[in-house]
This record gives structure tokens, C-alpha cells and sequence, in this order.
């Protein structure tokens, strides 16, 4: 069921809603947009929105100019700053951090301000992700490095940085139960993960021969601490016991199309997965007893599906196998869409 929709000031790449409890109803949207000619340079932009679809409200009331900018992430609910802040990967090689400001006067909305920004590379800063206590933050870069960001106080510095794949460094993810652990994936079509513990980080296993192109993404099962997806280039989402990493759990894996970039598992639900998958639009996929099975897709977008999440919504425990909330975006039509999914089989 469809709730809203606009079109962005840019280039639509990744959307994110806050976790955060009194923030639930905030949606983060950024863009990149490459502006050619004899001086090429790359802007962006954040958009934020208030989401009630109940009400059907979706509402812009911040924006702010950047970079361009490849990936956002808000720190996990349960870290060491409890109040909600967005990390930004952009074109320039920084990593900046926004604190979310609420208004003073009590109503929903607020500004976004940058608290603290590095320039960590002179390459491109592609993904990130926080670790769970919100302490640290992995950052994958064009030129195949990752470097890990202690973050304390407002402050970031790199503690660890490392060449991890010969090509671009599309996905990176922090094991949420093994922190220790940095999950990272490619254009050089690896799968790898690295120990931490170790300087330089130790490279805990790779696989260089399941994904037959790029992998794009990468995402431990908040339910399962055995159990990962990634997503790649050549269409397939493929499910992973970390236990045994030789090949995927299900050697079919699942075909969507298009090119998996981004999945996002479902807050509540346990094995419901929702994926952007580039020129096939959207899936949301349930993997139960390993094995995957599609039960809805979303194409009402006209352009490279990016970016994709689930609000956490606060409902009452039996609204919560009926009442899921999607925000969606695609780059070149710059079109940002807010959802609800209609098939609930497996929901």
C-alpha cells in the first residue's frame, strides 16, 4: 500500500529511519550527484522527513548540503551515546558525524549538526557501519582499504587501516555479536572477514569463489549469531553460516535480479529480509530453515533501486506481524518512496 512519495534535490542513494525510540518517525535520505565538466565535483545532500503512515504524514523538515555521499548509518540503539546520531561516508573521503537536534519547544522535527568530520582518505569512503557500542566505525574506500574509526567524545580518529581487496570496498559490516570481528566484500568479487584484535586486523577467512561478480552487500541475522546474508552484483542473495564459510548454507541461494546492492533485516521479525536490487526494483525475501523464499517484490520505482529500510515502529506485539513500514529511493528519477507491504505470508 502505497503512504507518500517525493523527488529529492539529488541523485536518491540510501535511506535510513532513526532507531531510536523517540525518534522512530525520522527517515534520512541522501544523495550524490556528480556534476561533470572541466571540473567535475560531487555534491549531496541529507533530506529528513517525519513518517506517520497511519496518518499518512511525510513531511520534510530538515535539510542540509554536503558531499556527495555514498552511505549513512544512525548509531545503534544501546551504544554509548544514547542520543541519535548519523554517519555519513561521502565523495570527498570523509567521515563526518551529525547530531540529531530536537526543537525546543517540544514538537517532532529538529536539525541535524555536524559534531565532528575527518578526512580519513584521499580516496572515496564508500560504506560504513558502527560497531555495536557506537565506539568505533568501519569505513570501506575505492581504493580496496578499510579502515576501522574510534569515535570518542566528538572526536574520530583512524586507529586501523589496512589494504583488504584489490578493487573497490562496497561493503563493510561490524559482527554485532562478535564486535571483534569486520565483515567486507568487493569488486574483486571476496567475501572476507577480519580479526580486529590483531594489528594489522588478521584476516579470519575469505571466500573468493561463491559470488561470481561483486559483492555489494553484507548482513549479520540480529536473531541468528551464526548467520549472515550478502548480496551481490550478480543478482543472487546468498545465505552464510559463519561457522563454515566454505560456500553458502544453500548453494542455490536466491535469485532476485538486478543486482542485490543493499539488505536490511527486519527489526522484529525474525529471517524477513528486505533487498534493493538495482534494475529489478525491490524484494522482501523470508529465509526460514535455510532456505530463502521471495514473497513480495516492489517496482514502482523507475531507476537503480539503492536504497532501502524498515521503520522500527512502536506497536502493540500483535500489530507487529501486520503493520510493516518500507521507505525505498532510486538514483537517477530521484524518487523516495514510503510503503507498506501488502503480502504478509511469513510477516
Amino acid at each position: 500500500m502505497e503512504v507518500a512519495h517525493c523527488y529529492l534535490d539529488g541523485n536518491a542513494d540510501a535511506v535510513e529511519f532513526c532507531p531510536h525510540d523517540l525518534h522512530r518517525h525520522v527517515l534520512a535520505a541522501a544523495t550524490y550527484t556528480l556534476q561533470e565538466g572541466d571540473r567535475p565535483s560531487r555534491s549531496g545532500s541529507i533530506s529528513l522527513f517525519d513518517v506517520d503512515a497511519d496518518d499518512g504524514r511525510f513531511d520534510l523538515f530538515h535539510r542540509v548540503e554536503t558531499a556527495g555521499i555514498f552511505d549513512i548509518k544512525w548509531n545503534p540503539v544501546g551504544g554509548a551515546v544514547d542520543r541519535p546520531m548519523l554517519a555519513q561516508a561521502d565523495a570527498d573521503g570523509c567521515l563526518r558525524i551529525h547530531d540529531l537536534e530536537c526543537s525546543s519547544d517540544g514538537e517532532k522535527g529538529g536539525v541535524l549538526r555536524e559534531i565532528s568530520g575527518e578526512k580519513i582518505s584521499s580516496s572515496m569512503c564508500l560504506c560504513l557501519d558502527w560497531n555495536p557500542s557506537a565506539t568505533s566505525i568501519s569505513v570501506g574506500l575505492s581504493n580496496g582499504s578499510v579502515s576501522i574509526v574510534s569515535f570518542s567524545e566528538s572526536q574520530l580518529d583512524v586507529s586501523q587501516e589496512w589494504k583488504a581487496h584489490d578493487f573497490e570496498l562496497w561493503a563493510t559490516s561490524f559482527d554485532m555479536h562478535q564486535p571483534q570481528l569486520v565483515y567486507t566484500g568487493s569488486d574483486d568479487c571476496k567475501f572476507s572477514c577480519w580479526d580486529l584484535r590483531d594489528s594489522p586486523p588478521n584476516m579470519a577467512f575469505q571466500n573468493s569463489k561463491a559470488h561470481k561478480m561483486g559483492v555489494c552487500c553484507i548482513a549479520k541475522c540480529p536473531s541468528n549469531p551464526n548467520t549472515l546474508v550478502t548480496g551481490s552484483y550478480d543478482e543472487y542473495l546468498r545465505l552464510w553460516d559463519v561457522r563454515s564459510i566454505s560456500k553458502p548454507v544453500n548453494e542455490t541461494s536466491i535469485h532476485l535480479g538486478g543486482g542485490v546492492w543493499r539488505v536490511k533485516h527486519h527489526p522484529y521479525i525474525p529471517g524477513l529480509v528486505l533487498a534493493a536490487c538495482m534494475h529489478n526494483g525491490f524484494a522482501i525475501v523470508k529465509i526460514e530453515d535455510d532456505k530463502g523464499e521471495l514473497i513480495e517484490t516492489y517496482g514502482k520505482h523507475g531507476s537503480l533501486a539503492y536504497g532501502a529500510d524498515w521503520q522500527r515502529r512502536e506497536l502493540a506485539q500483535e500489530d507487529k506481524q501486520k503493520s510493516n513500514v518500507v521507505a525505498t529511493c532510486s538514483f537517477y528519477d530521484r524518487l523516495l518512496r514510503v510503503w507498506m507491504p501488502g503480502n504478509n505470508k511469513g510477516m
